[in-house]
Formats: structure tokens, sequence, C-alpha cells
């Protein structure tokens, strides 16, 4: 089953989509993909109309997220790259809800703060459940899969020491286009992640190669954290990002960064700096 957001009327509502089928859910459903996957499963959708998905934007397929929490330094390519040591342990840090964005929306960036804005392709997973604190999360937990572009301004990230302002500007977490449920994604290993600027392919890894595994992600992070429904985990990005390039490759106003999941689909999202806008 896949679930996507988009607006109708002025709305946004939940499509629902599987092999035989796409359906629209009504106006008066929750603006909530969780939710809408709960209502399917107990049959309550039979009603629902068929919608065609030409010419309709998508939005992010989650409305929110009380929590997003990211792993860095999880591809064995990717951290030789950094020059820095393999972790020991996954390295978590978060970013801002207010960073969520569509899969096909300009990223705006506040080019008055940085002028080092990066790409990164990342797997996302998304809790369905109230889990952690006292026992580890699982693979159980995880209702869905999405594509998840973990913008970076390296010049602030590494200026401020800590990740999260860096990685957290309005517009920094693109999103989408899809969840994918677990059970139709199958085993998070093995799956192509990607990313290209302009049409030049410059990341492109296997999920198999993460260092911290996604169940190991899952058990790490919710040791002591309780994990809530809707939350998103970003389980790392492989190498090639334009920050690590000799010499680095800052992405430029106008630039189209796509990054996609084999299984999931693509996110194609332009970059324009704010100051180019209001000028």
């Amino acid at each position: 089953m896949r679930i996507a957001r988009v607006v109708v009327d002025g709305s946004p509502r939940l499509v629902v989509t599987d092999e035989t089928s796409t359906r629209l859910a009504p106006a008066d459903h929750p603006d909530d993909a969780l939710a809408a996957i709960a209502t399917v499963r107990s049959g309550a959708s039979a009603g629902w109309p068929a919608f065609d998905l030409t010419d309709h934007e998508l939005l992010a397929p989650v409305s929110g997220a009380g929590k997003i929490i990211a792993i860095g330094l999880n591809y064995v390519d990717h951290t030789a790259e950094t020059g820095i040591a393999q972790p020991e342990r996954p390295l978590t840090f978060a970013k801002y809800a207010t960073s969520i964005t569509g899969p096909t929306s300009d990223v705006q960036v506040p080019d008055h703060v940085t002028q080092g804005v990066d790409f990164e392709a990342e797997l996302a997973l998304v809790i369905g459940r109230r889990c952690g604190g006292t026992t580890p999360a699982t693979l159980d937990d995880v209702a869905a899969y999405t594509v998840a572009n973990d913008v970076s301004a390296r010049d602030v990230q590494f200026g401020d020491v800590q990740w999260t302002r860096g990685k957290s500007f309005d517009t920094f977490t693109p999103v989408g286009p899809w969840l994918v449920t677990a059970d139709e994604f199958g085993d998070p290993r093995g799956h192509r992640i990607y990313a290209d600027v302009d049409g030049e392919l410059l990341q492109e890894d296997d999920t198999a190669e993460m260092i911290f595994d996604v169940p190991t992600i899952l058990a790490f992070v919710s040791d002591g954290v309780t994990l809530e429904a809707g939350d998103l985990i970003l389980t790392g990005t492989p190498a090639g990002a334009g920050g690590f390039r000799t010499p680095p490759r800052y992405l430029q106003h106008g630039q189209i960064v796509t990054a996609g999941v084999e299984g999931i689909g693509e996110l194609r999202n332009r970059f324009v700096y704010r100051s180019r806008l209001a000028a």
C-alpha cells in the first residue's frame, strides 16, 4: 500500500493506492497517513472514490512529525570521504519538524545565513505506534518507509559544532513522494539509493551498505526514548554529497536535486536563494 497527500478543493487529502486502485479519502477523514492505513486495513475504505493523480502536485506524505531523528556517518564510503573515523555506535542528531516540505516543493535557502547548502539522499522510517522507552523498538514498529533529503547548510553545521540548526532551516527536509507500507517495501536492506543534481548522478549506493542497519538504529534511538506514531527516522546518506567533494560543490540558485530510493520513488526539488527571489 502507498499513501500520498494532495490538495483537493483547497485542502490536503489523502490518497491510497494498491495493485488494483487509487482512491481518495473523504474530506472529513483526518489528515493522518497512519490513520488512512488503519482505515484501509479495517475495510472501512471500500466506499472511497477512485482518484486520478494526474495534474495534482503531491504534498509531503506526513503532515507533521513529533520528532525527526537522523543518523550521521552511516554508510562506509560516506564516512571514509569525510575523513572521520567510523563511529562505534549510531551518531544521532535532530531536525525540526518545520523543516518538512513536499517532494516537488522549492527548497528555500536563507542565503544571508549560508553559502554551503548540500544534499543527502536518505531512506526514512515512519514510526507506526508508541514504542521504545523501556523496550527497544523493532521493525514491527515501523509503519512505512519514504524518501528524505537531509538538506544541510555545511558552513552552519560545522560552524555551530552541533548539527541541528544547519539541518533544520525551513524546507530543509523534503519528504515523499509516497509512504510505502512496511509489508510492501519489505526488507529495508537491498534497495538502491541515489541522488543527482541537474541530471548528473552524484550519489549511488545500496541500503545494505549501512554501517548500522535499521533494526540496530531502532533499538539504539529508542533506548530510554519513547517514539510516537508519526515520528521520522532518517537512516543516513551514501557517499557523494557536494560538501565532501574536491573542490566542494554546493548547490546554487535554481539547481534541481533528485533523490530516490528503489521501491518508493523520487523527490525532485529546486533550490532557490531567498535573496534572488526578493530581487
